[in-house]
């Protein structure tokens, strides 16, 4: 059994949730809380500040013992909330745990079902509609009644600190910036909960135990001054989307969609092809079912464990915008100036993404077709990020939670995105264990219209993360 009474918790953050928890999350949604990358005025909009005030004052209401709560706001860039929570009496000092989460959102963007709408909370069954419903506006109520049901129960949690940052969505850019002027407060952090995550079902705990590393770069050809007719100098005068076209194939093969750069590749570990194995075990064909393909469009392979390798521990190649063509229905029979082509890799968690846009670097502008012209620009890269082996205290509590709350063993998967704070976490406290997991699932539609909330899996894995803490404090 969990340390802490399974039932006793599970009916504390079910009743949290019923009257707490969900007439302040929406009241959340309706904060049309987009993040600074899509809000360039967010200071002016006063948007994300009023999100942060939403938030705080219901922090204020919950009256936990010895709680500080805190906005703190550098020179230029996004707030962030934290609430500072001492250990349970009895002064367990296990370092302390950082529980993260953003108050931040994508855009709206239109195209929501009938009656639903971006910043209009709609409850429908077991499910909460809205932006910023699992992604994640739910974290920070999550990780606040984890703890005071931990509280209630006679568990014991070391000293936490709920930070909730307001740029998540646009890369977390402030955040190091933060974890800099914090570093001191937040002390020894031993145990990170991260809640921006989640899995391939509603049925298990999930953990992301990797992430994947990004490049991207914009690049441009040009092979001539001005415009050409395309009937005189066509055949003269090289296309420059057929160099752009050269200069990519030194870099992915087109038949298969392989990166041929090694710099961009490395050895999956065996240890994460198991868990791919253990993933379409336990969820089979819920890899396939994330993806609304075209009608009669085949996936990449009909394997779905190498289907999730290749989403989580291969690297890939994907143009994700483009300038200087016209539309098809203003396009003139011209020889046009130049191409660009913004590029998208993601890379594996543990390939060094510095070495990997070198390389991207040199592929693309070494002994160019024709001595065209090549321009690189909106170059930037992060590293992935590959979890810790567990600890004994934090496998058995997964073990535990996993039988008394979900009742099916819990699962680790690869994450094809990338969560910054993640990546800045396991460099500062290399030695820190990780739970990152989260309430979204296959179907949530986090970034695009009718985002939702699936709340009975909300509220168990907020009863897992009460009794992780209490794991945690006893370890």
């Amino acid at each position: 059994m969990c340390a802490v009474d399974a039932a006793a918790v599970t009916s504390t953050v079910n009743q949290t949730w019923q009257d707490d928890i969900l007439p302040s999350l929406s009241g959340l949604i309706e904060i049309p809380a987009l993040s600074p990358g899509f809000d360039p005025d967010w200071e002016r909009t006063g948007a994300l500040a009023r999100a942060i005030e939403h938030v705080k004052a219901w922090l204020a209401a919950r009256d936990i013992p010895g709680a500080e709560i805190e906005v703190v706001q550098l020179p230029g860039r996004s707030p962030v909330l934290l609430l500072d929570v001492p250990s349970t009496p009895g002064g367990v000092d296990n370092g302390t745990v950082l529980l993260y989460g953003h108050l931040d959102k994508q855009p709206p963007l239109g195209g929501w079902s009938d009656g639903l709408g971006p910043w209009q909370p709609v409850l429908r069954d077991d499910r909460l509609y809205g932006r910023g419903s699992a992604d994640d506006g739910y974290s920070g109520y999550a990780a606040t009644a984890a703890l005071e049901a931990v509280r209630e129960h006679g568990g014991e949690h070391a000293r936490a600190i709920v930070l909730l940052e307001t740029g998540e969505e646009s890369g977390s850019p402030d955040l190091p910036a933060y974890l800099d002027h914090l570093e001191r407060r937040l002390g020894d952090v031993t145990f990170v909960v991260c809640l921006d995550s989640g899995g391939n079902d509603y049925d298990r705990l999930w953990l992301t135990t990797s992430l994947r590393g990004l490049a991207q770069v914009c690049v441009k050809v040009t092979v001539l001054e001005t415009a050409q007719h395309s009937g005189m100098a066509s055949g003269a005068v090289p296309s420059s989307f057929r160099v752009l076209r050269a200069l990519l194939n030194r870099i992915e093969d087109a038949e298969t969609g392989e990166i041929l750069l090694p710099e961009l590749s490395v050895s999956i570990p065996e240890n994460r092809r198991r868990e791919a194995e253990q993933t379409v075990a336990s969820a089979p064909g819920s890899v396939l079912r994330g993806f609304p393909l075209a009608p009669g469009v085949q996936p990449m392979s009909d394997d779905e464990v190498e289907l999730l390798l290749n989403t989580s521990w291969r690297p890939t190649l994907s143009v994700i915008g483009a300038d200087g063509f016209p539309t098809p229905d203003n396009a003139g029979n011209v020889l046009r100036t130049s191409s660009t082509l913004a590029l998208s890799f993601r890379l594996p968690p543990t390939a060094d993404a510095g070495q990997a846009v070198a390389a991207i670097e040199r592929a693309l502008t070494t002994d160019v077709p024709y001595n065209a012209t090549v321009e690189l620009t909106d170059m930037e890269h992060a590293n992935g990020w590959n979890t810790p082996d567990l600890a004994p205290w934090l496998e058995r509590g997964l073990n535990a939670v996993s039988r008394d709350i979900f009742d099916a063993p819990w699962r680790g998967a690869g994450l094809g995105g990338s969560i910054p704070f993640m990546g800045l976490l396991g460099e500062k406290y290399p030695d820190a264990q990780f739970l990152v997991t989260g309430a979204l699932g296959p179907d949530s539609n986090a970034h695009v219209p009718d985002e939702w909330l699936h709340l009975p899996h909300a509220k168990r894995v907020t009863a897992a993360v009460a009794h992780l803490l209490d794991a945690h404090a006893r370890a």
